[in-house]
């Protein structure tokens, strides 16, 4: 039987074009109401896209100890993010975060967040997670329990991996990104949420795109480890804005911003 929570297939628009699997009718979805505060503001005092991932982040943690999954599920790694703005989050308000299950495989997971608060604003995200083995860094296999609760919002199809972002890194000279030890996470890593500080650094170039609903995505391609220097490579196309992060010319994430589906 096709679940009902299935995404619409849309098989002939490329992934990065089709919109994000609605919220469920039914099925487990985790919901947390916080007050949003204003250390995560722009100067509109709107949401930034990194106040954002915090909250991705921050979110997961939260709904893995609720269900009591963190224990037997304690290590992530996110390897793209899609965050769709469809009306800017504004301060003062008390945010309401629902997070599912959208896609399922052994090893990873498709998980939503929508945002939305008591005075307006809509934002839609969908993050691929990865679960890890702490000692091996490699992929390892989620929990039965995961994956039984998961797999009742998820689509009936097994999640794969296929990149959205394959732009190659212009040959421009690019600007030094400074990290800082607080920029790691405790696997000696670049955070994903220090990628989004580094996007956001970029967007005073897209403001006709940001003033219309719009559409983040990150992938995360290869780590960055500490004692590496980062540089920050841009094109403002007709359509919006892609960035690479990359290190010795070798790209380590890729981000792109462009009009919501």
């Amino acid at each position: 039987m096709t679940s009902p929570f299935a995404r619409v297939p849309h098989a002939s628009q490329p992934a990065m074009d089709r919109p994000l699997p609605p919220l469920p009718e039914a099925g487990h979805i985790f919901d947390r109401t916080l007050r949003l505060t204003p250390t995560d503001l722009d100067g509109d005092d709107c949401l930034r896209p990194d106040g954002i991932a915090r909250h991705i982040h921050e979110t997961g943690i939260e709904h893995l100890a609720a269900t009591h999954l963190l224990a037997g599920n304690p290590h992530w790694t996110v390897r793209r993010t899609v965050v769709d703005v469809i009306e800017p989050i504004a301060y003062p308000a008390e945010l309401r975060l629902r997070r599912w299950c959208s896609g399922l495989a052994s090893m990873w997971s498709a998980m939503r967040l929508r945002l939305d608060t008591d005075r307006g604003g809509l934002i839609e995200t969908e993050g691929f997670w990865v679960h890890l083995n702490p000692d091996t860094r490699n992929p390892a296999r989620i929990s039965d329990r995961y994956l039984q609760l998961m797999a009742t919002t998820a689509a009936p199809e097994p999640l794969s991996w296929r990149p959205w972002l394959r732009a190659p890194l212009p040959a421009s000279m690019g600007d030094r990104f400074p990290l800082r030890r607080s920029d790691f996470d405790h696997f000696g890593q670049l955070a994903a949420t220090t990628y989004w500080a580094g996007v956001y650094e970029y967007l005073t170039d897209a403001g006709d795109v940001t003033a219309r609903p719009h559409r983040y995505i990150l992938e995360c391609h290869k780590a960055v480890r500490p004692g590496e220097h980062v540089d920050i490579y841009t094109d403002r196309g007709r359509d919006g804005l892609t960035i690479w992060f990359a290190v010795d010319r070798d790209v380590r994430a890729l981000a792109q911003l462009r009009r919501a589906p």
